[in-house]
């Protein structure tokens, strides 16, 4: 008889083993959790976040933009590598931290808090998605298209594997990202709401007027956020590259093949930086020529209709429906990917409690599958109570925020002390974590500072 049992990613085989591409079009190939974090990112923190940015303070703060979309995947990458050379989740990895309580490291325990706080920005995506729905059909509320939108969510992630996350996030990315740089390139051509001067002047490193918490929310969520970059790691070993380079033996041979994997997974790196960049830009310059330029501030009932001027200024009154559509794509696009890695993430902190063996994938799986619909219910419950998905996509893009120089100084602290000397990153790697990390530190004190003086 045959053994259904499913294969179990999270441990590593000898009989899983496999040499890594050589040739850039075979390791091309091989990406796809950059797909599936992309797709997460270009959501919530492009379509409301960064737009909603640029309408309050117009182009002055493309830099902000630019430098979060930049400066973040050192520690992605550094993340990465820590998967692929111990085998180990990011949560596995955090818990090395000193200092435990009730079994768990304070980064931990952090990292919790912080997910729940960002449930709020799914709850938001939730709204969003809920507002377009009644908008083509108004036969249903946007209470019930949210509940929905939540069971079919849901059922899609109970019975999705990786492949179907990937897929799926593969189809939204590319949609989503060609709409809305079309519309950005567009815009040249609207001088009422675009010039090269004004442009120009968002490099000048100029602080907001007002509004510093879209400012910490914005850094918090765009580029790679503190969420994605605890998720990536798990996207990296469901997708192999852990489980092909094989347990960790400090030979020549292990250490070719992790090396390999970790250049593929450097170059997904940089394709998901490319695509989540030229979209973050593409919806702050929107945001900055278009709704600032005609006074409008998305928020409440009317955001969806508000931001549907990116679209509607610059192709006609007909692509209403095109963007109601390619809005759909963001928004559902990190909903979908964002709760699947959060359902096992959740699964993976149960099992550092104790509450059942680590090793025993079915387990994972049956409470990856419970927390699909967990995690789906308390954000419908948050956005029943606010209704206001730009508030709670600002409150996630805070709590985010404030993690992100945890999660920089934990990286760098884990690559002294516990990554293997066999895979260590080149020098100007190491600096370039270092940069990182302390480029989040001082731009998030010093937003949160500012903010605290108004």
């Amino acid at each position: 008889m045959a053994d259904t049992t499913p294969l179990d990613p999270y441990q590593l085989r000898p009989e899983d083993i496999e040499n890594p591409p050589t040739r850039f079009v075979e390791i091309f190939k091989r990406i796809g959790p950059g797909l599936i974090l992309a797709s997460s990112i270009v959501g919530s923190g492009e379509l409301i976040a960064t737009t909603v940015l640029g309408a309050e303070n117009g182009y002055t703060l493309l830099w902000l933009i630019i430098i979060s979309c930049f400066i973040k995947i050192a520690v992605q990458n550094e993340l990465g590598r820590y998967a692929i050379g111990t085998g180990e989740t990011t949560l596995e990895a955090f818990n090395r931290v000193p200092g435990h309580v009730f079994g768990l490291s304070w980064v931990v325990w952090l990292w919790a808090l912080m997910v729940s706080m960002t449930l709020m920005q799914v709850g938001g995506m939730m709204g969003g998605i809920s507002e377009i729905l009644h908008d083509l059909i108004p036969a249903l509320s946007t209470t019930a298209w949210v509940w929905l939108v939540a069971a079919i969510t849901a059922v899609l992630l109970i019975v999705g594997r990786y492949s179907t996350v990937e897929r799926i996030a593969m189809v939204l990315v590319v949609s989503f990202t060609v709409l809305t740089v079309s519309c950005a390139f567009l815009l040249i051509k609207k001088p009422e709401f675009f010039s090269w001067d004004a442009l120009a002047g968002g490099f000048l490193f100029t602080m907001p007027k007002g509004g510093f918490v879209t400012a910490v929310a914005a850094f918090g969520i765009t580029g790679v956020g503190a969420t994605e970059l605890v998720m990536y790691p798990y996207w990296c070993i469901e997708k192999g590259y852990a489980r092909y380079a094989g347990k960790r033996d400090d030979t020549p041979a292990w250490r070719e093949r992790a090396f390999g994997w970790i250049k593929v997974m450097g170059v997904d790196v940089l394709n998901s930086m490319l695509i989540y960049t030229f979209a973050t830009i593409a919806f702050y310059l929107l945001g900055a020529g278009i709704l600032h330029g005609m006074g409008l501030m998305p928020d409440g009932a009317d955001m969806v209709k508000i931001l549907s001027n990116m679209y509607t200024e610059t192709l006609g009154q007909w692509s209403l429906y095109l963007f109601l559509v390619g809005a759909f794509a963001v928004f559902y696009s990190t909903l979908f990917a964002s709760t699947a890695a959060h359902c096992r993430m959740a699964a993976d902190f149960l099992a550092m409690l104790g509450l059942f063996d680590k090793k025993d994938y079915v387990r994972r799986i049956r409470y990856t599958r419970i927390f699909a619909v967990i995690l789906l219910f308390i954000p419908a419950m948050y956005f029943m109570y606010l209704q206001s998905p730009v508030l709670m996509v600002k409150i996630g893009g805070v709590a985010q925020a404030l993690m992100l120089p945890v999660i920089g100084f934990v990286t760098v602290w884990l690559r002294y002390r516990h990554m293997p000397k066999q895979v260590l990153p080149k020098g100007w790697l190491t600096l370039a974590l270092w940069l990182s990390a302390v480029v989040m530190a001082v731009m998030t004190g010093y937003s949160l500072l500012m903010q605290a003086s108004h």
